[in-house]
């Protein structure tokens, strides 16, 4: 299908073809009825398999596993507001959170260390269109974190509904200006971060540990946070909606194999996030339905590693010297069309980040598109689809992208 542009922007969507083998082969009206009719049995018994195992303890589908609820008491149940996912303790909804600025540039920032483990990450250009992070955790385990670069004001009013401590070292003067007025902060601090050993790194070599960030938050006496997440499914809702999306599948291959043109939802496999700038900060996601992750990569085709690190205290370590490469693969990713324009230094970006924009949502192996609406720093972004309904995101780590007006979502 060709690209097709919005009415105000330059933004381009694209949508990839239909697979060429059809789940029903053609060769007859009734055999192609029969085969339907059996194919969709098929279908109703093992979303009714499905639909049974919501009565065990745990849920899985395929290598899909969802963490433990309850299901005789639903109303006992906890759920991070950060990431949606169910949590041991009710204390754990209100732990510190922690925005760290993490740089993604190829100067020594990859592979980033301990980035699994944030439950929201905004990416966006930073400069020279070279991206960074915006990275929110909540009862990190990480022995390593980082690396930790400078802050942006458009990341700042995302942080905002967080209630989380800002981990950077310096920043934008617009963004350093408005962190000092009623914000926990923690910019460069050698009793809280260190600088790595590894040359190769070079000015990307500062981190933090878990056990640094607890002890900072206990010794500044920041106490808890009252985090404002994104609307969110429950692991069994969301488990419904990825069933679904299986059913309609199958009803869109078929009919696609009949002639027919179908309305209903179709698996989205690749996602090309594209910001406009240097090819080397453009990104894949490949939906693989087995974990119902999206596995990232770099536009080269080179998987998005980062160093997942062990639990506790190792002292200051290199990454490289004490953790395992592993790719990361978020739950949702959300492309949002932001308004953006350098600004006055002809360096830095500038970026609206209240207002409303066009918004892609990927979850579960399909594609919702609408619009993103944020009314003011202190509030929490909100999406919705083209009918004007909120959609509530699925658990899990979600990866929102904030992609210029000029930049691309191909999918």
């Amino acid at each position: 299908m060709n690209a097709k542009k919005s009415k105000n922007t330059e933004f381009s969507l694209k949508k990839s073809p239909r697979r060429e083998k059809p789940l029903v082969e053609n060769s007859g009206k009734k055999s192609t009825k029969i085969a339907f009719i059996l194919g969709i049995f098929g279908i109703l018994g093992g979303v009714g398999l499905i639909v049974a195992g919501f009565l065990l303890p745990q849920k899985t589908m395929g290598s899909v596993v969802f963490p433990e609820t309850n299901t005789k008491n639903p109303a006992d149940n906890i759920y991070s507001n950060l990431t949606g996912l169910p949590l041991a303790e009710a204390s754990q909804v209100t732990a510190p959170a922690y925005c760290i600025q993490t740089p993604n540039g190829m100067d020594g920032a990859r592979p980033q260390a301990g980035l699994n483990e944030a439950g929201v990450v905004f990416e966006a250009i930073a400069e020279a269109g070279i991206t960074r992070f915006a990275a929110i955790y909540q009862n990190p385990t990480s022995a390593i974190i980082g690396p930790i670069r400078s802050l942006r004001l458009y990341y700042l009013e995302w942080d905002t509904p967080f209630d989380c401590t800002i981990v950077h070292a310096g920043g934008a003067p617009d963004a350093l200006q408005a962190v000092s007025h009623g914000y926990k902060d923690l910019t460069e601090n050698y009793t809280y971060m260190y600088r790595g050993t590894n040359g190769a790194r070079r000015w990307n070599n500062l981190f933090t540990t878990s056990a640094y960030l607890a002890g900072m938050n206990s010794d500044r006496g920041y106490g808890g946070s009252n985090i404002k997440g994104f609307t969110r499914m429950t692991p069994d809702e969301s488990l419904k909606s990825l069933v679904d999306s299986l059913v309609e599948e199958k009803l869109v291959i078929y009919e696609s194999s009949t002639g027919k043109t179908s309305s209903l939802v179709a698996k989205v496999p690749e996602i090309a996030v594209n910001f406009g700038g240097i090819a080397n900060f453009n990104v894949r996601y490949n939906y693989d339905s087995a974990s119902n992750t999206y596995l990232r990569s770099y536009a080269s085709g080179a998987s998005h590693d980062i160093y997942a690190c062990p639990e506790g205290d190792l002292g200051e370590k290199n990454p490289e010297d004490n953790c395992v490469l592993k790719q990361l693969a978020p739950s949702v990713v959300v492309a949002m069309i932001v308004s953006e324009r350098r600004a006055s230094d002809n360096y830095h970006e500038d970026i609206t980040t209240i207002g409303t924009g066009d918004a892609y949502i990927f979850q579960n192996g399909i594609a919702i598109k609408g619009t993103w609406q944020k009314a003011s720093a202190a509030e929490q972004i909100k999406f919705f689809d083209e009918s004007g309904v909120e959609v509530a995101l699925a658990p899990g780590q979600t990866f929102v992208e904030a992609v210029p007006q000029y930049g691309s979502v191909e999918y």
